[in-house]
């Protein structure tokens, strides 16, 4: 199988955590907007299924995938599919489904770190609003913060057999996820990912296991690994995580 992705071009976003997984299981893929626009690619490339009257099931928004005749919207919805394809989930009914939460977890966090600098609307630039980002972040930061990554130290503590991972004993597209997450985080907010490192102590190793891994230190260290930026969902601005 030949899978193509698509998704903005000068982002990591919600794309990464479905690169991370293609990358580590060794797919062949295309990543269809960061081609040139004479091969087919740019951000018009990625209307080409969303605006296409033909497709009866259409995605809403990128990411998604074309697998075959398949077209995959929603970033847990795809690593769903790619999961057992790609040997990135157990074999049992009970453990993908739990890997699956797990991802759906993530989203929903996703969701509220995007809303820290657009708590009012994705339509407006994050200076339009500022005033409002100040206040969503010292309650994200204070409340919803340790609570999710609380969460997710859990998860790595009960599996206790799992070798360090959070499913299992090896390596699921959670994992990766959990990477991609814990990465954005310390970008996005250094000062508060420093106060409750102690309290974090799985999730810091997973982070770094997962940097060292074989099938990814390449691709971390190439060029088809997107920094993070002040256009993604994961955006350091200093006065939304104060010292």
């Amino acid at each position: 199988m030949r899978y193509e992705l698509y998704y903005w071009p000068g982002i990591p976003g919600r794309g990464e955590f479905v690169r991370l997984a293609l990358e580590a299981g060794r797919a062949k893929y295309v990543d269809v907007a960061r081609l040139p626009k004479r091969s087919g690619g740019g951000v018009s490339a990625l209307m080409r299924w969303m605006e296409d009257d033909a497709v009866k099931r259409r995605p809403f928004a990128p990411p998604y995938l074309k697998a075959g005749r398949l077209i995959i919207g929603q970033t847990a919805n795809i690593l769903l599919y790619l999961g057992p394809r790609l040997g990135l989930v157990p074999e049992d009914e009970g453990s993908r489904l739990w890997v699956h939460q797990l991802q759906l977890t993530i989203a929903d966090f996703v969701s509220e770190i995007h809303d820290v600098h657009h708590p009012i609307a994705s339509s407006l630039y994050y200076h339009q609003q500022k005033r409002e980002a100040r206040r969503y972040a010292g309650h994200f930061l204070a409340e919803r913060l340790p609570k999710f990554l609380g969460y997710f130290e859990e998860v790595l503590a009960a599996n206790a057999r799992g070798k360090g991972y959070m499913v299992g004993k090896a390596l699921s597209y959670v994992d990766l996820s959990t990477f991609q997450l814990i990465g954005g985080l310390h970008y996005a907010f250094p000062n508060a990912m420093a106060r409750i490192a102690a309290d974090i102590p799985r999730l810091l190793v997973l982070h770094e296991r997962i940097a060292t891994h074989p099938r990814l230190a390449a691709y971390l260290a190439s060029e088809r690994r997107l920094d993070f930026n002040e256009n993604g969902i994961f955006r350091h601005y200093p006065e939304l995580d104060p010292g």
